[in-house]
């Protein structure tokens, strides 16, 4: 009994969960709503006789958070978690074992003081967080049947081949060899390597010892948006356009952004420069072995993939 159902299996992490877990041995069958092969049966079919016989369902599926806000709210809650409860529900009803929920650091905060862990109070300020947090507060409200486990992950900026987000944006302006502007401006970020994170999923899935619960996932050391672009300049072979300029003036350019349509405002200069720092202590120590790649050789595991497939969009 090796099939494992996976929800957005088409997804950025659905792909590489998948070619994974095959490799690993595993029988995939996708969840999707528009099945297009053998491996896949609709959310609508799915029900107690198709879950069983099965050792992990893994829940990916959901409305991701929109820069650029023009969604509906309603849509978050309607993905994010009434599917999950429907899902869960099903799970719960098999002799399937392990349901793994792939929730967000965005659930807890949006913003960061000190290092983000498991114990801190969750406050989301989104639609999107706030959905993520409904899911995840339902299924720990649940009586976990004996024999099941239940464990809610929630990444930070997960990151690989393949991935179109952030990152890609940034890489491009690099590579565009345009200066970035705010070298004086130090903060930290957690990543999470794809390679990370799906080591962790298969410790979830075979380790019969790791707890049920909720664990953040993040590589283990953060890094600086200024180390970030060091790195990308590293894997092109080119020096760092990194420029000091004042924090004042960059500051006055902000705010005559937040009056006339320039590139730089308020706002987008305090997601530029802010730290988000996650702790992975609970994790490492549930699973009890060191993570397979340090953050800065699955930043450039990333950055080489851009550079070898052209695959910069924005």
């Amino acid at each position: 009994m090796n099939k494992i159902y996976i929800s957005g299996n088409k997804g950025f992490v659905g792909q590489n969960l998948e070619q994974f877990l095959n490799e690993n041995g595993f029988e995939i069958i996708g969840v999707t709503r528009k099945p297009i092969c053998e491996n896949e049966i609709s959310y609508k079919r799915i029900s107690k006789d198709k879950i069983n016989n099965s050792i992990a369902f893994i829940h990916l599926a959901g409305k991701a958070h929109d820069l650029k806000g023009v969604s509906d709210e309603n849509e978050y809650f309607e993905v994010n978690t009434e599917l999950t409860k429907t899902l869960y529900n099903q799970f719960l009803n098999s002799d399937c074992k392990t349901f793994i929920y792939m929730s967000s650091v965005k659930a807890v905060a949006d913003k960061v003081t000190g290092v983000l862990s498991e114990e801190i109070e969750a406050k989301p300020s989104t639609a999107y967080g706030k959905s993520k947090l409904a899911a995840e507060q339902y299924l720990l409200a649940q009586q976990l049947p004996e024999g099941k486990k239940l464990y809610v992950l929630r990444p930070c900026m997960i990151h690989g081949p393949g991935n179109k987000g952030n990152l890609n944006l940034l890489y491009k302006l690099v590579s565009m060899r345009i200066p970035w502007l705010l070298g004086l401006f130090e903060n930290k970020r957690s990543y999470c390597s794809i390679e990370n994170l799906l080591f962790i999923i298969n410790e979830l899935i075979e380790n019969k010892n790791i707890s049920s619960g909720v664990y953040n996932v993040s590589d283990d050391i953060p890094l600086s948006t200024n180390e970030v672009i060091s790195l990308i300049s590293d894997s092109q072979n080119n020096k760092p356009l990194i420029w000091n300029v004042y924090k004042i003036l960059i500051k006055i350019i902000a705010r005559l952004g937040d009056l006339i349509p320039i590139p730089l405002n308020s706002e987008r200069l305090n997601k530029l420069t802010e730290s988000y720092i996650v702790s992975n202590a609970k994790i490492k120590k549930a699973i009890g072995k060191t993570l397979p790649v340090n953050s800065k050789d699955g930043i450039l595991n990333t950055f080489q993939s851009f550079q070898s497939n052209n695959n910069f969009e924005i």
